[in-house]
């Protein structure tokens, strides 16, 4: 885009997996994006503010090119930006429902477009990384090494974006950790790895598990729902026999509690012969805001 120009966007904003009115996990979103720069999508995401915002471009390969940028740095890949991308899209008449694809630094996957809106993209199937130590982790969470679950290990997983799911004895433990967010920066650096997801098989809603996400590293301290790092958890619980394959379709995870943001996200695996062949993690967005901001 010149810089001499300066252009009015238009940016919706949504609150994806969100529990009650007030909750779930803000994404900004822009449409029709295929005019913007990597330096105009970044300042517009910075100015946002959100975690994540998602531009919505034209695909040779897909339905939509989706392109996803935290406030300091893009991602591949953003799940509740994702929900938030394509309820906006059927609330406009963009789309109805049915099924969809969506090109991403990610690959191209697929979205379901259900009724009431609800909205479930297909991740990548999983890939399971190296087990970290518990003290190093424990260190960086503020936390004693005994508040960690010692029946599961801490692991890097990704189904797109890679994190550290850490399994945390229970809820109030869960509830209670101040973490140094430098400390986790520098772990996540260390590893090559987006966050922080920690999670109790405690729950307050009989849930699957109750999570917080930290991803210091990309300026977000905390976050109230994430899609790409449930369908990870989804695929360890699976794998570390704490779910079965009847269940394994229908799995709920809570998270943004401690935030005041009472989060739902779904989740569904596919198993074939014991492995996992497909991952959908799905929910809803609510609170549709427009918002105009001046691009020069």
């Amino acid at each position: 885009m010149n810089n001499e120009e300066a252009v009015n966007m238009q940016i919706y904003t949504l609150n994806a997996f969100a529990k009650t009115e007030y909750g779930g996990n803000p994404a900004g979103v822009v449409l029709e994006a295929d005019f913007l720069t990597a330096t105009d999508m970044q300042k517009i995401a910075n100015h946002i503010g959100f975690s994540e915002t998602a531009f919505v471009k034209k695909s040779n390969k897909a339905d939509f090119k989706v392109e996803f940028y935290t406030p300091n740095a893009e991602v591949d890949l953003c799940g509740h930006a994702t929900i938030a991308t394509f309820t906006l899209l059927a609330y406009k008449g963009i789309i109805k429902e049915g099924l969809y694809s969506q090109e991403t630094k990610s690959g191209i996957l697929g979205i379901e477009c259900g009724d009431e809106n609800v909205i479930y993209m297909e991740q990548k199937n999983p890939e399971f990384y190296e087990t970290l130590d518990k003290k190093e982790i424990a260190g960086s969470l503020n936390i004693k090494e005994d508040e960690i679950n010692d029946g599961l290990p801490i692991q890097i997983v990704s189904t797109g974006l890679k994190d550290i799911l850490i399994p945390i004895k229970s809820l109030s433990n869960l509830h209670d950790i101040k973490p140094d967010f430098y400390k986790i920066s520098t772990v996540t650096k260390k590893y090559g790895v987006v966050g922080y997801h920690l999670f109790s098989l405690e729950t307050k809603n009989n849930s699957t598990a109750h999570c917080r996400n930290f991803a210091p590293l990309y300026d977000i301290p905390e976050e109230a729902a994430t899609g790409t790092s449930n369908g990870a958890l989804s695929c360890y619980l699976y794998k570390h026999g704490i779910i079965h394959e009847k269940k394994a379709k229908n799995l709920v995870f809570e998270q943004g509690y401690s935030m005041g943001k009472p989060s739902e996200i779904l989740s569904s695996l596919e198993i074939i012969n014991n492995e996992i062949k497909r991952v959908k993690v799905g929910g809803t967005a609510l609170n549709i805001e427009e918002k105009e901001m001046a691009i020069f």
